[in-house]
């Protein structure tokens, strides 16, 4: 099945599809000063502490290597130096802040789309969701929290929802990335425990708009098939790379058609599609 961007862009204003948006977002950023892959991640945090060279690649092996043989401290210091500066937003950022359309998934660390919500100073206001480590906030799966970084006893009625299930840099420095952390999460997730309730009221018979993801890795894809769990049976995601064989087969089995073209393409043409509501 095809569906047009201005199709796309319908529905957003409509508030029946949630952006969700990974990583390689960033790329269209004018300057990207934090990492825009886990390899990048891994990278950065394993410059600052020395671990053994075997994992030196692997972003979840290690940060467990640096919370088990460092402090856990050292490891939530060198992933707020990698996550200090915040880019700024992209066009595509901008405007899906612009349209307030109820909830975004955020998969990364970075401040970017809380930045452009904040910059789109939306009439009915916004909150964050930040997914919560077992270890820092043990019985705890999620934190919310308002616009100013206040801490929320609950998730606000009305207004715009920034989710960030693996966590975030600000406000509190929560960051689900070592093997610990996923091992709690993946025991629970199945059941939804670690989903808020908002988001699992929020996404049902609502379609999902990938942007910057990939499925590449079973981490990736077990957090995207269980947000999306009972949601609507349409989705789309932007892949501009041909899908491995993994990819192919989850963008199957959760009814997810590739939409194969650059992301700054796409972007394009979706801002664009968006200009007459943004304008309204």
């Amino acid at each position: 099945m095809t569906v047009s961007v201005q199709t796309i862009a319908e529905r957003l204003c409509a508030g029946g599809v949630i952006p969700y948006l990974g990583p390689a977002l960033l790329a269209l950023c004018p300057d990207t000063a934090v990492p825009a892959t886990p390899l990048a991640l891994a990278e950065i945090i394993t410059a600052k502490v020395s671990v053994l060279h075997k994992i030196r690649t692997r972003l979840t092996q290690a940060a467990q290597f640096i919370e088990n043989f460092k402090h856990r401290k050292s490891r939530v210091s060198v992933m707020n130096e990698a996550f200090a500066m915040t880019p700024t937003p992209s066009a595509l950022h901008c405007a899906l802040a612009a349209i307030g359309a109820g909830l975004v998934i955020d998969s990364w660390d970075d401040d970017t789309f809380a930045c452009a919500l904040a910059q789109a100073r939306l009439q009915g206001g916004w909150a964050q969701l930040q997914g919560l480590s077992q270890a820092e906030h043990f019985g705890h799966w999620f934190a919310a929290y308002s616009a100013d970084g206040a801490l929320l006893d609950d998730v606000p009625a009305s207004g715009a929802l920034l989710y960030k299930p693996i966590g975030g840099h600000a406000p509190a420095s929560n960051y689900l990335v070592s093997e610990s952390d996923f091992v709690e999460v993946m025991t629970e997730i199945d059941i939804q425990t670690p989903i808020p309730p908002a988001v699992q009221a929020w996404r049902s018979g609502r379609s999902f708009l990938f942007l910057g993801c990939r499925f590449d890795d079973q981490l990736t894809r077990s957090f995207a098939r269980q947000i999306m769990k009972r949601s609507s049976d349409m989705h789309w995601a932007v892949l501009p790379d041909e899908p491995t064989r993994m990819e192919a087969r989850f963008l199957e089995e959760q009814g997810i058609t590739c939409i194969a073209m650059p992301l700054g393409g796409f972007a394009e043409a979706l801002v664009d599609a968006l200009q007459p509501a943004l304008a309204a």
